[in-house]
């Protein structure tokens, strides 16, 4: 993509979440879906696969574009950018980096064209940590059968394609012999449980998925190749952590603004709480840590799409950046007082949507290991 198109791109973006998504944020919340007519739009502005090749209907944004959009959809309610979410990271980018050709050819242009594809690891036994995954996959004839379950699996009740992680081979343990495979949600043995009910981010769908005795082709397995599971899995998540990064990034900026507005406005005692200096200081640091969350991502991205750093950054961007914005939340409610902790108000919501991001895409405790492992390993090499 062209920059001057680019930069279109985020323009259009920009308007669309403000003039569409946010006037319906109430709406959105009360009956925990995304309008059908945000949907289309996404859809018409190719939000569903911007982060796709080209050649198979994509935009083809790098991570550093990735990260400018991912801005613009965190100031409004992460259920927007779920439902499109799954394509351009996890699931949509496991494809893009290990499928085939004609795994390619068959699903990216469908996922750039609306269709959903979910991306199936987490077990209730095996999260951030995929080493204890039971899920198996048996060799039957010219394919293979699968038997297993997965837990919280985002935009599972839309799903049209599963990317689906699965054991193969009787001594695979830990992180070995674990492969990925192409799952239709048609499938008979596929049945996705009911819609999870969470403390926030209402719109964004999650749900327990089981598979029984779901038999699929060769050509289901990802790469057409045995065991490259969790690297794959993993590859994924690296570049989907400073993705989430950056949606805390806008979030943040999104309680700031609020809170700005609340402290000009809101007066105690006569003044507006704005001249209080203990409410002066944190609207600081709020702002302080929007503005270093922004660099830590905008550095972490590039160096990602340069190969100079795989590990380290995502992880510390992603550690800093959703700490940064459930931090900015609670202060945002403390600068609202009551009001802030009344549903219906901004801020109580972000409140609640934040606590999240610590969660998924690696809790921010594995984060911390990953980041220490890697510069142990760089001191002893």
């Amino acid at each position: 993509m062209e920059a001057e198109e680019f930069e279109a791109v985020v323009a259009a973006v920009h308007t669309l979440v403000r003039e569409d998504v946010v006037p319906r944020e109430d709406e959105i919340e009360e009956t925990d879906a995304i309008p059908e007519d945000v949907r289309r739009k996404a859809v018409e502005m190719g939000l569903f696969g911007y982060t796709l090749p080209e050649a198979f209907g994509g935009l083809g944004a790098s991570l550093s574009e990735d990260v400018r959009l991912a801005f613009e959809f965190g100031y409004t309610t992460p259920a927007f950018r779920s439902m499109f979410g799954t394509n351009n990271g996890i699931a949509g980018k496991v494809l893009d980096n290990a499928g085939t050709e004609e795994q390619k050819k068959h699903w990216l242009p469908r996922l750039a064209e609306g269709a959903v594809a979910s991306f199936a690891l987490t077990e209730a036994e095996a999260g951030s940590d995929p080493s204890g995954l039971t899920t198996r996959a048996v060799r039957a004839g010219d394919g293979y059968v699968i038997n297993g379950s997965k837990r919280f699996i985002t935009n599972a009740p839309l799903a049209d394609l599963f990317v689906v992680f699965a054991r193969t081979g009787e001594e695979a343990t830990g992180t070995k012999g674990i492969s990925v495979f192409l799952v239709e949600a048609g499938l008979p043995g596929v049945t996705v449980g009911p819609k999870d009910a969470k403390t926030g981010q209402a719109g964004a769908w999650t749900a327990e998925v089981f598979f029984d005795d779901v038999r699929v082709d060769k050509g289901a397995l990802v790469g057409g190749e045995e065991g490259a599971g969790f690297g794959t899995a993993m590859q994924s998540l690296v570049r989907g952590r400073v993705h989430i990064a950056a949606l805390c990034v806008g979030m943040a900026e999104r309680v700031l603004e609020e809170s700005v507005a609340h402290a000009a406005t809101s007066k105690q005692g006569g003044r507006p709480i704005g001249e209080f200096q203990l409410v002066q200081g944190m609207l600081a640091e709020i702002q302080t840590g929007v503005l270093a969350g922004r660099a830590m991502v905008l550095d972490a991205a590039e160096k990602y799409d340069s190969g100079e750093d795989r590990r380290i950054r995502p992880s510390a961007a992603k550690l800093f950046c959703s700490e940064m914005v459930a931090k900015a939340a609670d202060l945002a409610v403390q600068i609202h007082g009551g009001m802030g902790y009344m549903r219906g108000t901004v801020v109580e919501r972000c409140f609640r949507d934040a606590r999240l991001f610590r969660i998924y895409e690696g809790t921010s405790e594995i984060q911390k290991v990953i980041i220490a492992k890697q510069l142990l390993r760089q001191a002893q090499s």
